[in-house]
């Protein structure tokens, strides 16, 4: 009897041991994946940007989709509340010319962000883990220096950087496929940052005709990738 005991006990024990195991939270959880940027342009006209770049053989129109990538750290304190540290990057032409040969020379535009703020996880016995968060932080917009050498005469812009405030909403799925490797099926984020363009483009163009663009952008970003957890 004591050693039937004694083997039920420690049976009781492993498989309590496992079942933990197998139901821990992650302390840690690393993801990388691509996304997508669809910038709010106010619905702008794009005259300003004609009158700007004043080149007779071609139309501007500002471009509002952006890929790049995100990535995030984050820290789980338990199976509900963690923190997170996310990162992220575009790099595009932020307009393209009607004329496929106006096109030549237009300055590429990159954006970067870093943002931090808490996430909320749903963990239950499915593989998905359904999750929200609330992140704010810095975005830096840059801006090449370049020469149009489709315009007459060839007009040339100088290198601007600017910094903003930005925030993320957004919610999102992942899908474990092992212990410790997960899908990110989908982040949705209502993206805002406060990017004045009126000045961005006016100093990088050394224009006053760029007036009535967008101050701050409501943007939407998507995101899927892998998560890693250990």
């Amino acid at each position: 009897m004591t050693r039937l005991a004694r083997a039920t006990v420690t049976f009781i024990v492993l498989i309590s041991s496992l079942a933990l195991a197998q139901d821990s939270t992650p302390k840690w959880q690393i993801y990388g994946g691509y996304s997508l940027l669809h910038e709010d342009t106010h619905r702008q006209k794009d005259l300003a940007v004609d009158l700007s770049l004043h080149d007779p053989n071609s139309a501007f129109t500002i471009k509002s989709y952006f890929s790049g990538w995100n990535a995030e750290v984050q820290y789980n304190a338990n199976r509900w509340l963690g923190a997170v540290a996310d990162f992220s990057g575009y790099s595009a032409v932020p307009f393209t010319a009607t004329n496929p040969g106006g096109a030549t020379g237009l300055p590429t535009q990159s954006r970067y962000s870093f943002l931090v703020g808490p996430v909320i996880s749903y963990r239950n016995k499915t593989r998905f883990t359904p999750y929200a968060h609330v992140l704010f932080g810095l975005e830096r917009a840059h801006l090449t220096g370049t020469t149009l050498s489709s315009s007459t005469p060839p007009f040339t812009s100088i290198a601007t950087t600017y910094n903003d405030f930005t925030a993320a909403v957004g919610v999102g799925a992942d899908y474990r496929v092992v212990r410790h490797v997960a899908l990110r099926l989908g982040q949705i984020e209502w993206y805002h940052t406060s990017l004045n363009a009126n000045k961005f483009y006016g100093n990088a163009f050394n224009s006053v005709q760029f007036q009535g663009l967008p101050t701050h952008q409501r943007n939407f970003r998507v995101s899927a990738g892998i998560v890693v957890s250990f």
